[in-house]
């Protein structure tokens, strides 16, 4: 059930992003999304009791936001816009990518989906509102979802317990159970 409610959540915000917007309001928008899918992946970790899954999770987020800004202040690259030298690469995208690579790592796809979609939005409003290219927006996607791919593990769920039906070429048929300790 909460799985449902926090897709639901992230679902729900997704329309009014992608509506034809200005660009100060693109802008705004992906300022606040950016923490969207770390946000959920936080609550999700929480609302799990997976304490190893919320420390990787700040593991990987402290590896990007790191990262991309040591690579911000070495490189110097020129905004678009041209209002500063810090372009290359995207925190606003590394860090939604590290959020939604970390749910799709740690929980799986039905998680991930919606979280990179969000991502992707704030790569694309970036672009958009002239504050990155399209070279900044890969970096910053490829260092968010490098540092989540390392650091973190599936989840497995404890007392996680399956039920399977099968059939044999002779006829039989049984139920296969398991159960992960």
């Amino acid at each position: 059930m909460k799985k449902i409610i926090y897709t639901l959540l992230l679902l729900a915000v997704l329309p009014a992003c992608c509506r034809a917007q200005s660009r100060s309001a693109v802008e705004t928008s992906t300022d606040i999304l950016m923490f969207l899918p770390s946000g959920v992946g936080g609550i999700v970790s929480l609302a799990e009791g997976d304490y190893k899954g919320l420390l990787q999770h700040i593991e990987s987020g402290a590896v990007t936001v790191a990262t991309t800004y040591l690579l911000k202040y070495t490189v110097k690259k020129r905004r678009p816009d041209g209002s500063d030298n810090h372009s290359f690469p995207s925190n606003h995208t590394g860090v939604a990518f590290v959020g939604a690579s970390f749910l799709q790592q740690r929980y799986g796809w039905k998680w991930g989906v919606p979280a990179y979609a969000v991502a992707a939005y704030v790569g694309w409003g970036r672009v958009y509102c002239k504050q990155h290219d399209a070279w900044d927006v890969l970096a910053g996607a490829a260092i968010g979802t490098a540092s989540a791919v390392f650091l973190t593990t599936p989840y497995a769920r404890r007392h996680n317990i399956s039920l399977s039906p099968f059939a044999t070429p002779d006829g039989g048929c049984g139920v296969h159970f398991s159960m992960n300790l």
